[in-house]
């Protein structure tokens, strides 16, 4: 915020010269310059722009988020501009716009100085009247709707959304490659804004002009012509101020925007142990692990993939042992986070595939027993201790990143979670958002794939007498069949139920309905992986690590964990795998604009399969032929042994 107020002074002296330019009177037009930039009223309008440029700032910090909340539907996308919150978004913005367009127009001067300007009197005329200045309204117009303009282009291209970059730059020169951007993204916008305004002021100009004269009790100039008509908005000069002004104020507001980006994901060096008790929670296990705010575990997984990278001391430092007892703490904390991490993403991208191979239809139920393969239990070794079930830190999207979470910690999630109980959810929804359950092998569903650490979904209650008889078990008393007859529902929920799926039915023939409700293009797979650079970052440090620990670590503690590791790497693999290979998910990454909005969460499934693959390569090629030795089931094995050969 600081650096954006003090960028704030060259740009309004640049506005200022170009705002004034005059190519026949060079002289005059640099005297005006000076003098303007030196009165009171020029240090007025630039506290006001100071303020303005504050609240920009602290709205930055508000709706930060790391995770892109991405719409899967229309309906979904509508529900996010018309949401309460995204409302006051709006709204300040108007009035910063309009705060911002009255600076513009005491600095252009002239015509556009007030809002009010005295009437050609005739002689039977009583007193001085004043009449409406419609070139000042149209300037302060042309602010709100471009700050209205700005906050709506920030839902739709996700402009909140704050992404780390891949190859680390010092602040300075990160902010001198993207200026060039910002000014090119900030003249194109406000040339298309203007656009759109005059489009709309043209068909409905009268509504605010009749409205502001009846407030402000104003008189309309029957002797200028106004400016809703085509003659009056193709004047040049008109034209180059209105658009002068939208850049300008799109220019301090994305200055302000980038500058945020730029400090924010600045690469940040968590201690890995401290020696003070009170220094405890801001060491790196500890923030990885605690109820941060998003933006700190962001950090913090960041750092932990550069340091198992470039750093050996911090690396000696993770594969020490804690004094007294001999634990390696550190070592289990960080491996522990980043194994939950993946295994969440598994499950996912499990319960995603099963709804889509069902086109949409729920599964009949299993009716077989829920065993495991001898196999199977053996590639288990060590999963127990470091897969226990750990509630991980909640994504807080569309909101503040930086607010801590409160009360119970839930899984990472997709960024955009459909209401389960809406009428047009389809049961295969309701599967994808509700909970996974164990499955038998005996299910439709269970050979999609074949992995002992994905969970599945099991029998449901009904299915329990199935399942007794064919275990040869005796059939339910009457007692269960009491108890079941008793949960059958009643005529009024079956009337009910009846009537909402007629609902439905009628609705799914309208065209209109079908247009909102129907998934967007690959909407669903990006959800998916919206969250994945954590994911990234958790494959590079753990693959970094296991590879330095082959001469580095003294104490073997990453050998005990090691078959865990490679077997979740192997699983989610596979998940990976058989996700790029459904009908409706791109095998290549598109193309990203070139606008203020970031849309490089779209590629972030392609830099996740890419880095799984390294991931894996990196151990194999650092071990070779010593991980025969590791315990793992027979199909783990088989595709490990085609990494050490150099296949995949």
């Amino acid at each position: 915020m600081a650096w954006s107020v003090l960028l704030l002074l060259p740009t309004t002296a640049l506005f200022v010269v170009l705002s004034r330019f005059s190519l026949f009177h060079p002289i005059l037009w640099i005297s005006e310059c000076l003098s303007l930039l030196t009165s009171t009223s020029a240090i007025f309008s630039f506290i006001l722009l100071c303020g303005v440029v504050l609240l920009v700032g602290f709205f930055n910090l508000e709706y930060c988020t790391v995770v892109p909340s991405i719409a899967c539907s229309k309906i979904a996308l509508l529900g996010q501009v018309l949401h309460p919150r995204q409302f006051v978004h709006s709204l300040v913005h108007c009035i910063m716009g309009v705060v911002v367009a009255w600076c513009c127009a005491f600095t252009i001067g002239g015509r556009y100085r007030s809002l009010g300007h005295p009437c050609t009197q005739d002689e039977s005329s009583s007193g001085p009247e004043m009449c409406l200045n419609e070139y000042h309204l149209v300037l302060l117009l042309v602010g709100a709707f471009i700050g209205y303009s700005h906050s709506l282009v920030g839902v739709v291209y996700n402009m909140n959304y704050v992404s780390f970059h891949t190859m680390q730059q010092y602040k300075y020169l990160r902010f001198k490659g993207a200026l060039p951007l910002v000014v090119k993204a900030s003249a194109v916008q406000a040339l298309y804004c203007l656009r759109n305004f005059l489009l709309l002021y043209f068909f409905m100009g009268y509504a605010p002009r009749a409205w502001i004269c009846r407030t402000l009790d104003l008189n309309i100039n029957s002797s200028i012509h106004s400016l809703d008509s085509v003659s009056s908005l193709l004047d040049l000069s008109l034209l180059y101020h209105l658009w002068i002004s939208g850049t300008f104020l799109l220019l301090t507001w994305y200055i302000t925007v980038l500058l945020f980006r730029i400090f924010v994901t600045e690469v940040y060096s968590f201690p890995v142990q401290s020696t003070f008790t009170e220094e405890s929670h801001q060491c790196l296990p500890k923030v990885i692990t605690g109820m941060q705010p998003m933006i700190l575990k962001f950090l913090a997984l960041q750092d932990l993939a550069l340091l198992s990278q470039h750093s050996p001391s911090r690396r000696l430092e993770v594969f020490s042992l804690s004094q007294p007892g001999g634990h390696p703490h550190i070592w289990t904390a960080l491996s522990k986070e980043c194994l939950s991490l993946l295994s969440d993403l598994t499950e996912r991208l499990v319960a995603h595939h099963d709804t889509v191979a069902t086109n949409g239809r729920a599964k009949s139920q299993s009716t077989g027993s829920n065993k495991r393969s001898t196999t199977s239990s053996e590639s288990s070794v060590g999963m127990d201790d470091m897969k226990t079930p750990r509630p991980s830190a909640l994504i807080r999207t569309p909101g503040s990143v930086f607010l801590r979470s409160s009360g119970l910690r839930t899984p990472l999630t997709t960024p955009f979670t459909p209401d389960q109980d809406s009428p047009f959810s389809s049961p295969a929804l309701r599967r994808l958002t509700g909970p996974l359950e164990p499955q038998g092998p005996l299910s439709p569903g269970f050979s999609s794939i074949q992995s002992p650490h994905v969970m599945r979904r099991g029998p449901k209650l009904w299915s329990a007498s199935t399942d007794s008889q064919l275990n040869g078990s005796p059939s339910p008393g009457p007692a269960t069949s009491l108890s079941q007859a008793q949960l059958k529902p009643s005529f009024l929920v079956t009337f009910l139920q009846n009537r909402k799926d007629q609902v439905k039915q009628f609705l799914a023939k309208r065209v209109l309905i079908m247009y909102l409700f129907n998934k967007l293009p690959e909407a669903s797979s990006q959800a998916l992986f919206a969250d994945s650079q954590v994911h990234i970052w958790a494959l590079q440090g753990l693959s970094h690590l296991v590879a330095a620990s082959f001469s580095e670590d003294q104490y073997g503690i990453v050998q005990t964990t090691l078959p865990t590791i490679l077997s979740t790497m192997l699983v989610l693999q596979e998940a990976v795998d058989r996700h790029f290979k459904l009908p409706h998910t791109s095998s290549k990454p598109g193309h990203c604009s070139c606008g203020m909005g970031d849309d490089s969460y779209k590629t972030l499934r392609f830099a996740l399969r890419s880095t799984l693959k390294t991931a894996v390569y990196r151990i194999t090629a650092t071990f070779g032929g010593h991980l025969h030795a590791v315990q793992m089931s027979a199909e783990h094995r088989k595709r490990l042994q085609h990494f050490l050969e150099y296949k995949e």
